[in-house]
């Protein structure tokens, strides 16, 4: 049966009420987030999540590649194991597309994110960079493999779970709805939030894609976040909330499938319930995200816990970038809680501060940049602070889960 854009109504719940209230909380947590933290450290930890982003996204899929590895891989040093291999490009895919999204964001401000060329743009982007064996899907019943062609709408027929997606020679119609309904330029304040919410659902209903569908909504929902003026997002991200809550996640998104239940369930064909319950719960992951983002860079809290780092590495507790027991000098302390606040710092800004000589001083900043703890783009350029795997477990606790061992 071919299904007519009247086949995903509702496209909203009802935008005032509680779900308004906790859009308009999310809307504060975020921008409170963005407070907090001196601009250039604002850039490092967006940096940083980029890769938090890249493995939370890749866990949903089932393809767990742990930060660490990611960075190493980044940095050149690709696993040789195959599999592994794979899935670390799949990360660095994922990395290399969302900052993509935010380039265009800044150049073109009139970017309709949710158009389907943006959405086709996402897609091709990041398959054109998966390893082969990644762009292929196996029939579940059939065994017949399929390859995924990047940035093309899908031309056969999908089934994911009780939901049968809409005819493939259909699809320019619902994604052509669906880009007008929810485009941010014709919402305003916290009904863009809703949207989101909503639109997230939606496009996963419409699954336009053969294949990296999940990837593409959440790149795609990363990308409206930003264009719906949610002050703060990229120093928190919904991917690790999802992940976090995967199972929910799936049932969340499953029950929001559900054909409307009687007269009280809304006009359209699936449930208006269930979509509020859906936005409600979406909106409730990306509160405590962002509160809890908040609560780890504030510049008080950070300083708290670099200065408690330098104290276990001293004491051999805290472990060095190659796992070893490795003290930082004793200028190390004075140097990282001043780069928390200035942000960005000239090397021979330091020595006075440390009230040490220009040689320890060079000593420790030499450490440092080469523990990944500091950063810097040229040899003798200013340094700002970095954010190694090795030093995460204490200056963002819980943020990943602890490195794997080093074999």
């Amino acid at each position: 049966m071919v299904l007519s854009p009247s086949a995903m109504e509702p496209l909203f719940p009802d935008k005032t009420g509680p779900l308004a209230d906790l859009a308009i909380e999310v809307f504060k947590a975020s921008a409170a987030t963005a407070g907090h933290v001196h601009p250039v450290v604002f850039r490092e930890i967006v940096d940083l999540l980029r890769v938090v982003n890249s493995y939370y996204s890749n866990l949903i899929e089932g393809n767990p590649t742990h930060p660490a590895d990611v960075m190493r891989a980044a940095g050149g040093q690709v696993s040789t194991e195959p599999t592994k291999r794979a899935l670390e490009l799949e990360s660095i895919a994922h990395i290399q597309v969302q900052r993509l999204i935010e380039e265009r964001l800044s150049a073109e401000p009139e970017l309709a994110v949710t158009s389907p060329e943006f959405l086709s743009w996402i897609h091709e982007q990041f398959y054109n960079r998966l390893p082969d064996e990644l762009r292929y899907v196996t029939h579940p019943t059939s065994g017949e493999k399929f390859e995924v062609i990047p940035g093309v709408t899908r031309e056969r027929a999908v089934e994911v779970g009780m939901h049968l997606g809409p005819d493939p020679n259909e699809l320019h119609r619902f994604l052509k709805r669906f880009a007008e309904v929810y485009d941010p330029a014709r919402l305003h304040g916290h009904d863009r939030l809703i949207a989101a919410a909503a639109a997230h659902h939606r496009l996963l209903w419409i699954h336009p894609f053969l294949d990296g569908n999940g990837r593409v909504a959440r790149l795609a929902t990363d990308a409206y976040f930003r264009r719906a003026g949610v002050l703060g997002y990229g120093l928190w991200t919904i991917s690790r909330g999802l992940a976090r809550n995967s199972g929910i996640y799936k049932q969340m998104l499953a029950a929001a499938d559900s054909p409307r239940r009687g007269d009280f369930d809304g006009r359209g064909n699936l449930s208006m319930g269930k979509l509020r319950d859906w936005c409600e719960w979406f909106l409730s992951i990306c509160l405590d995200q962002a509160t809890y983002m908040s609560g780890l860079v504030q510049a008080d809290g950070l300083r708290g816990r670099l200065n408690a780092y330098v104290r276990l590495r001293t004491e051999g507790i805290a472990r060095g970038p190659d796992g070893s027991p490795m003290a930082l000098r004793p200028e190390a302390r004075i140097i990282l809680l001043h780069t928390v606040v200035a942000g960005e710092v000239a090397r021979g800004e330091f020595a006075p501060l440390a009230g040490r000589s220009e040689r320890a001083t060079r000593l420790a900043l030499a450490q440092l940049l080469n523990d990944g703890l500091l950063k810097s783009d040229t040899p003798k350029g200013n340094v700002r602070l970095g954010f190694p795997p090795h030093s995460l477990p204490y200056l963002f606790p819980e943020l990943i889960p602890p490195p794997p061992a080093r074999t």
